[in-house]
């Protein structure tokens, strides 16, 4: 007796939720599907409503925004992967395009952008991705004493996960890094097994937080390899984040699908927006103990 299909499920970390929606990640019959999540609606700023997903992301130290992405279909284990991408609005595609059109992982800095222009991927001036709001927290931030936590710099990551109907799972991270970092510096989003991992027998996972931490232990697989043994996405998650924040002193967060629909968002830095779609409910919510829930049937009903 065949068992029943797992709903679809859809779960986004640093999201607004009027953005949250199912577009460009892997996950279906199809090589990449039209349906689940995708963090190229995702990409900030989140306080600017634009067609531009790169637009509002935090600056480097010369007051550049440069640009990770990965992405990684749970079907085949294939992914794709950027870094270091300027003057591109959502460069989680040009790594879905990786994934799809090349024989390549990864690929960075002079080679995106040759690839992408051979793609027709249009470029867009860089001083039209830079806000206002984010050159004030880059003087902000190179006025900060050396000695002050800079775990909490990373709030540009946003990240998808998702499980179709046929039982396939992806995930998606998009970041622009943390605030006034080195040029060239490539954190965790782009590196499959710390920034997202995905495999249709277990489950998926995206990741935010201090890249470096992330990169150390190999946040993602790391909480795949607990859902291997056994652990629910919520124990699983937990054991990660504890295991980083105690062996390395990092903080961050992860969202979680196993491959029976079951998820979850957790985090240790102070808060994580995130939101969820599962069986006509969305879910979301910032801080710890508080979850919004909306019955959106009746929206499909409209």
């Amino acid at each position: 007796m065949l068992s029943p299909s797992p709903p679809p499920v859809y779960i986004g970390s640093q999201c607004p939720v009027n953005t949250f929606k199912m577009t460009d990640v892997p996950g279906s019959s199809q090589p990449v599907c039209r349906g689940p999540a995708s963090a190229g609606s995702l990409e900030p700023d989140r306080r600017e409503r634009v067609g531009e997903m790169s637009k509002g992301s935090v600056l480097n130290e010369n007051g550049q925004v440069e640009m990770d992405a990965s992405i990684m279909d749970g079907k085949n284990l294939n992914s794709g992967a950027v870094s270091s991408v300027k003057n591109i609005a959502n460069p989680i595609k040009v790594a879905r395009l990786v994934m799809e059109k090349t024989n390549h992982s990864f690929l960075t800095g002079q080679g995106v952008a040759a690839f992408a222009k051979n793609l027709g991927i249009p470029t867009i001036p860089g001083e039209r991705l830079i806000t206002d709001r984010n050159v004030k927290r880059l003087k902000k931030e190179k006025a900060r004493k050396p000695a002050d936590a800079d775990y909490e710099k990373n709030t540009g990551t946003v990240g998808a996960v998702a499980l179709d109907k046929n039982g396939n799972v992806a995930y998606a991270t998009s970041t622009g890094g943390i605030i006034n970092k080195m040029v060239g510096r490539v954190g965790d989003s782009p590196c499959v097994g710390c920034g997202g991992y995905a495999d249709d027998k277990i489950g998926a996972v995206s990741t935010t937080g201090n890249g470096e931490s992330i990169i150390k232990v190999n946040l993602a697989r790391l909480v795949i390899f607990h859902l291997e043994q056994g652990k629910s996405p919520q124990e699983a998650a937990d054991a990660a984040l504890f295991y980083m924040k105690s062996r390395v002193k990092g903080l961050g967060g992860v969202i979680v699908v196993d491959k029976t629909g079951d998820w979850a968002a957790r985090w240790t830095s102070v808060s994580m927006p995130w939101a969820s779609a599962k069986e006509d409910k969305l879910q979301f919510g910032i801080f710890p103990g508080t979850v919004h829930i909306t019955d959106i049937s009746k929206k499909k009903t409209k």
